[in-house]
This record gives C-alpha cells, sequence and structure tokens, in this order.
C-alpha cells in the first residue's frame, strides 16, 4: 500500500465496494445464539463474587446491558460480510468509551480511552458499535426516533468528512493531530456547547491525584492506607475482601507477595526514562477496585504510591483478557494479552499515559497498567440535551476517525469507499435501529433469567449492606 499512488489508494477503495456495497451495512444478519450462554462464558474466570454484581450493574437499563455484552455485537457482526479491511480497531468503540485526558504535555485532549477488546478487524466493526450505543441510550433517555436519526447521522457524517480531511494528511501530520478541548470550543456549534466544553476543562484540571489521596487515603503510622468501601473498593486480604478462602490471589496472604513481582515485570516494560521516575515512587497500599460494567468481575487493583515529598502516584493494574473481537475475527494469535491492550492503545490513541505498560501475575493471568484518574472525564449523558448530545455524536464520529486513519494508515481507502454521499450513514442508521431492537430483546431474556433465578444478579445498594466499614 505504502508504494501506491493516492490515485490508485483511492480506486482500490471504491474497488471495496464490488464485494461489500455501502447498502449492506444495514444488514444485521439472522442471529440466532443464546445470549446467556454467551454472558455466562464472558463470565468464566472472573471473581464469582463479583459475577452477581456485574450482572446487577446490566440490568439497571438495556443502555447498561449494552455496555456489559461487548461480546454479544461481537459475535453478531461476524454473522455479516464485512468490508475485508481490516486494521487495530477499539472493539468497543460505545459512546461512553470516549472522554478527555491529560497527555504527557499536560494538554487535555479528547479521544477512545478504553482498550479492553482491541485486537484487529474490519474498521465498521467500530463504527457500527458507536452508532447502536447511540440509538439505545437515546431510546434509554426517552428521545424520539428523529433525535436518534440525527445523532446516527451527525456520528457517521462527522466520521466520512474527518476521514476526507485525514486522507490529505502527511503521515508526521496525522500521526501529530490531537482533539484538544481548544479545537473542541472552536467547532461546538452552540454557545451551550462551548460552556459545557469549558466546564469539563475546569472539572478534569481538579481530578488530580492529590486530590484522589485526600478522598481514598489517610496517613497510617509511616504508611497511606487506601479506605476501604466494599463492594467497589476493598483490600484482597482484609476482612472486606469478595474473594474466595481458596482464591490463587488470597492464599498468597499478603498484599505485597501479589503485587511485587508483577510490579517489577511491568517496570521492565517501560521505557528507560519512565523506568528512572517510577523508581522516584515506593509502593504505600494496594486494593481491588470495581470498575465499568463490563470489566466488573476482571481482576483490577489500584496501587498507592507515594515520592520522597509524599506527592502521590496512583496506578491501575487491570486484566487483561482475550478481546471479543479476535474470538469472532481471524487474526494472529496474542502472546500477551496485557501488551495487546498497551500496543493497541498506543496506536489509536493521539496521546498515551507515560506510565503505561503491562505484566504478568500470579496463575499466568495477563495484566496492564495505567494511571488512575488523572485529569480524566467523562461525559455525563443526564447533562446533555439532544442538541448538545448531537455535537457529542460529532466528536465521537471525529475521535474514531482519527483513530482509524492513525491506526490503519488507510484514511485514503476507507474515505473513498464511503465516499461524499450519504448511503453509508443512511445504512447505519437502519442497521443502529434494528440492532438497538436485537439488544432490547436480549435485555427482555437477561431481565426474566434474573427474575426466575437462572441469574443471580445484585445491585451495588445490596452488596454493601453486607459490609460494616
Amino acid at each position: 500500500m505504502n508504494g501506491s499512488t493516492v490515485a490508485e489508494r483511492e480506486a482500490a477503495g471504491r474497488a471495496v465496494r464490488e464485494r461489500s456495497k455501502r447498502s449492506s451495512h444495514k444488514e444485521t444478519g439472522t442471529i440466532k445464539r443464546d445470549p446467556l450462554a454467551l454472558l455466562r462464558a464472558s463470565s468464566e474466570g472472573r471473581v464469582p463474587n463479583l459475577v452477581q454484581l456485574r450482572y446487577g450493574r446490566m440490568m439497571v437499563s438495556p443502555f447498561t446491558f449494552f455496555r456489559g455484552s461487548a461480546i454479544l455485537q461481537a459475535h453478531d457482526l461476524a454473522g455479516v460480510p464485512n468490508t475485508g479491511m481490516a486494521m487495530e480497531i477499539c472493539g468497543d468503540a460505545h459512546l461512553l468509551n470516549f472522554g478527555a485526558f491529560a497527555t504527557p504535555e499536560r494538554q487535555l485532549v479528547f479521544d477512545l480511552n478504553d482498550f479492553d477488546e482491541v485486537a484487529p478487524g474490519p474498521w465498521e466493526w467500530d463504527v457500527k458499535r458507536l452508532v447502536a450505543s447511540f440509538v439505545v441510550a437515546a431510546r434509554h433517555m426517552r428521545y424520539s426516533r428523529g433525535v436518534a436519526e440525527e445523532l446516527v447521522m451527525t456520528a457517521v457524517a462527522s466520521y466520512r468528512d474527518r476521514l476526507r480531511q485525514y486522507a490529505e494528511y502527511g503521515a508526521l501530520d496525522l500521526w501529530y493531530d490531537k482533539i484538544t478541548f481548544d479545537r473542541m470550543v472552536e467547532t461546538a456549534l452552540t454557545p451551550e456547547g462551548r460552556r459545557l466544553i469549558r466546564r469539563g476543562m475546569e472539572k478534569a484540571a481538579n481530578r488530580t491525584h492529590e486530590n484522589l489521596l485526600e478522598k481514598l487515603a489517610e496517613r497510617d503510622g509511616d504508611q497511606w492506607t487506601i479506605h476501604d468501601a466494599p463492594p467497589a473498593l476493598f483490600h484482597v486480604h482484609g476482612a472486606n475482601t469478595l474473594f474466595e478462602p481458596e482464591d490463587d490471589w488470597f492464599t498468597l496472604g499478603d498484599w505485597r507477595a501479589l503485587i511485587e513481582p508483577m510490579y517489577e515485570d511491568y517496570a521492565k516494560t517501560l521505557a528507560p526514562d519512565r523506568r528512572e521516575l517510577l523508581d522516584h515512587f515506593v509502593i504505600q497500599d494496594l486494593v481491588f477496585k470495581v470498575v465499568g460494567v463490563g470489566s466488573v468481575g476482571t481482576r483490577c487493583l489500584v496501587m498507592l504510591l507515594v515520592d520522597h515529598h509524599e506527592k502521590p502516584l496512583f496506578l491501575q493494574v487491570k486484566e487483561a483478557r482475550r478481546s471479543v473481537v479476535s474470538q469472532y475475527f481471524k487474526s494472529p494469535s496474542i502472546k500477551h494479552e496485557g501488551a495487546r491492550v498497551v500496543h493497541g492503545q498506543r496506536l489509536l490513541q493521539a496521546a498515551s499515559d507515560i506510565f503505561l505498560g503491562w505484566t504478568t501475575g500470579p496463575a499466568g493471568r495477563h495484566f496492564y497498567v495505567r494511571q488512575l484518574r488523572d485529569m480524566k472525564l467523562s461525559v455525563d449523558l443526564q447533562l446533555l440535551d439532544s442538541t448538545l448530545l448531537c455535537g457529542y455524536a460529532r466528536l465521537c464520529g471525529w475521535a474514531l476517525a482519527r483513530a482509524h486513519a492513525k491506526s490503519g494508515s488507510a484514511a485514503i481507502e476507507i474515505g473513498s469507499y464511503i465516499g461524499r454521499s450519504d448511503q453509508f450513514a443512511e445504512a447505519l442508521t437502519s442497521y443502529a435501529f434494528s440492532y438497538a431492537d436485537q439488544v432490547e430483546r436480549d435485555y427482555d431474556v437477561f431481565i426474566k433469567a434474573v427474575r426466575s433465578g437462572a441469574i443471580v444478579a445484585r445491585s451495588e445498594e445490596d452488596m454493601a449492606a453486607d459490609f460494616r466499614v
């Protein structure tokens, strides 16, 4: 591809339409599978007591169910033809997996921010995950069909138009491109949109390690200790643990025996200057943290470290399991799932965490490591009216286009395939509504299983009542 001219690459993109018509993307295919069987399969290997909480979070609404069931859509997408244009994709590009964070230069940017499912796959799988999420969310927020249609058309049109712009970028220009909050303010279409972006900048500026230390921990003698807040936050070997006595982590008997070998392994994956920086910090405490919806029950730790001035650093050590994309789209075998996440994140993001690395834990489980919270910010859907949500859809389309253009170096081909018309966007609109119907059917099956006792689901409040902290 690198030796081809721009004209040849444009022609190659248009030629894909012969085997994969743009109108064909409206199809969801014939979906024959048991959603409960797939959900149970995706729960295998998780902390058993937390699987109930995972299901509890999923039963809140069809939208939380959708967020927690990426395996279902990956399975279903594999049942319909694809463009054959594969690249490293996010794998779970729903609308809440975008957000703000600080670059190493402390510049606030908007980008994809979850890469647990990153893997080689057809680029359109990410777009389909995104548009379906907007329809499911719009229905949950009680918006009309017209608003939901506008959200999808806006997201896809933004993706299309930005891709065509990126097709004209030089390789270095594309690599350095970032969606900064200043650019977001410039492109916002309403005063309210600009105000919300600026308010987000102010909020992100306060989401620092030092502010987190004040909320999460206290000094205990010559050590800092993180507070238990079960079921969301607890010490693996403490009184509030949710681990079974026979668990291979619990039988270690001490948190240092758990984390120190992992920490040494992790440090070796960092560049020499980052290792040098990490050497300024000393580990203080370690807790288990329950995160998100789809990740609940996977092993996730938060490590507190401080430097010689007792300035804190919080690192998240998160389990990396096999991507749902690689389960349904054939790609080269992965040696280390944590390395997969890290490499995919570095490729797709405009700028990545300076402490991003990977490690291996007891029983050979794979993990990746990143900073916790550091100026990170996610959208609160409840604060957005339909106009602001449309602006957010535009941003998500832009961020996904930038990620794909950088990842696959195929902006020319994809842009040429989509073309300038609304044909692809209209097909994706039909797909999004059809798939949202499927999500609601699956959700109904799930809720019936919970009510019948076939699946045990517990809410946060219900589980918290088991503890007295």
